[in-house]
């Protein structure tokens, strides 16, 4: 593989940096009492009306990749209708990146949803399927005349499973509090409480017409499962019949699921619901976008916290660069196609943290290529600051910092450092067996 066959590039999501995405269920429980979003969004980075501007410093920086998402929600806003002038949005996005010779891999759907769509029971009805095909197909027409390499149905379709995940452990650890603490429940205003719920699900009514709306970041039933994985396969069959050329797949967040011993049970079952469950929908699949920011152990007594004295992120994450070659090589052991790194990242205030992340997380993806892993990209996360969801703006990922005031953007110093990172003066003794195990 030719450095200039890699691509290495950074990552953002619509409704994380566009602002003013008014039809999607993450705005419109932005604006609710109990939708769980302590800060809006707003306008974001303002990147819908300054995309050009940091498109040109990515490619001043050295990087030939950048995967960003189309809004599904302002290209349909209401079921069936189509707004043809947001769709040229996009595809002006992907004309300005072929211009500068970067290319664009996109994401179809990156966590927000059309608020109708949530109206119609969201991403636990079988109704999503065909929404989301005759989505995909209206997008897959308009890029027709367009050299698309790679597309991404959906991101981290083992979100839900996730969400569970962290829902499971912190009941985990309630009930080690409660037995460290028997008093716990003295104070807790139970009438309160239920009264707090009563008045969610009443607004839950107003805004969307259900008691709990499935969102697609809402944990997630088998059957969800199943409609999302049903969802991504029609996706793939509409799009390699109307793009031939274009690789398909989907991402996976997926940690380094780690373990001492005691925890190899739990390990396991952790790594079945971050990946093994998706694998018979994805094993045919062109590419796999894998996620990574840290790692996970597990002992006898359930997830370990990070040992004392551990770098933690502003997300609370242990520093650990490693996972993401530790990742690749668990994944590459099941699914044999292509691999694309499209997030990796770190939030952190100390730019000197966050290049010495990307220089140990990219060593680990050229060892995997030098050993015949077929890695084809590494996008890290993010691009800009944004509008980290639920954290809202207090996590900065950003290679370009965000001024919240003015949207002013700041080149950090690992932008350009991502831009220097090469694949060919790595191990070069190994080089030639890598590319010929890649078919180069």
């Amino acid at each position: 593989m030719r450095n200039s066959d890699f691509l290495i590039g950074a990552a953002t999501a619509a409704h994380q940096v566009e602002g003013n995405n008014t039809n999607s269920d993450i705005w419109a429980m932005e604006q609710m009492k109990y939708g769980g979003y302590p800060e809006k969004s707003l306008v974001a980075a303002d990147h819908y009306n300054r995309y050009k501007e940091d498109i040109s410093l990515l490619k001043q920086a050295g990087l030939n990749a950048y995967r960003f998402s189309f809004e599904w929600a302002r290209i349909e806003p209401s079921e069936g209708i189509f707004d043809e002038r947001e769709m040229q949005h996009y595809l002006d996005m992907v004309h300005f990146c072929k211009e500068n010779k970067i290319e664009p891999v996109i994401t179809l759907h990156h966590f927000s949803s059309p608020k109708w769509l949530i109206e119609k029971g969201g991403w636990e009805s079988e109704k999503v399927i065909d929404a989301f095909v005759n989505y995909t197909r209206y997008v897959a027409k308009n890029l027709s005349n367009e050299d698309i390499k790679y597309i991404c149905t959906i991101n981290e379709a083992n979100m839900g499973n996730l969400i569970s995940i962290y829902i499971r452990q912190a009941m985990e650890q309630r009930e080690k509090q409660n037995e460290e603490q028997t008093s716990i429940q003295i104070g807790l205003n139970i009438e309160e409480m239920k009264r707090e719920q009563e008045e969610k699900v009443r607004e839950n009514l107003e805004v969307f017409g259900v008691e709990e709306p499935a969102v697609f970041v809402s944990p997630r039933s088998p059957k969800g499962n199943q409609i999302i994985m049903d969802a991504h396969r029609a996706a793939v069959d509409v799009i390699h019949k109307m793009l031939p050329d274009t690789k398909v797949g989907l991402s996976l967040s997926l940690r380094d699921v780690q373990c001492v011993e005691g925890g190899e049970e739990r390990a396991e079952k952790d790594w079945h619901d971050e990946f093994e469950e998706f694998l018979p929908a994805i094993i045919d699949d062109d590419f796999l976008g894998v996620q990574n920011y840290t790692r996970t152990r597990f002992g006898s007594e359930g997830e370990l916290t990070p040992e004392e004295g551990a770098e933690l992120t502003q997300m609370g994450y242990e520093f650990y660069p490693e996972g993401l070659p530790n990742v690749i090589r668990r994944v590459h052991t099941a699914f044999k196609g292509d691999i694309l790194v499209t997030e990796n990242g770190i939030a952190t205030d100390d730019d000197t943290r966050r290049v010495e992340f990307i220089k140990r997380a990219f060593a680990g993806v050229r060892d995997c290529i030098n050993d015949g892993i077929p890695v084809k990209g590494y996008m890290y996360w993010s691009l800009l600051d944004n509008f980290e969801w639920q954290s809202g703006y207090s996590m900065r990922f950003g290679l370009i910092g965000v001024d919240r005031q003015t949207r002013e953007r700041s080149v950090r110093p690992s932008l350009q450092f991502l831009g220097e990172q090469k694949l060919t003066d790595y191990r070069k003794k190994n080089f030639a067996v890598a590319a010929m195990a890649n078919g180069r």
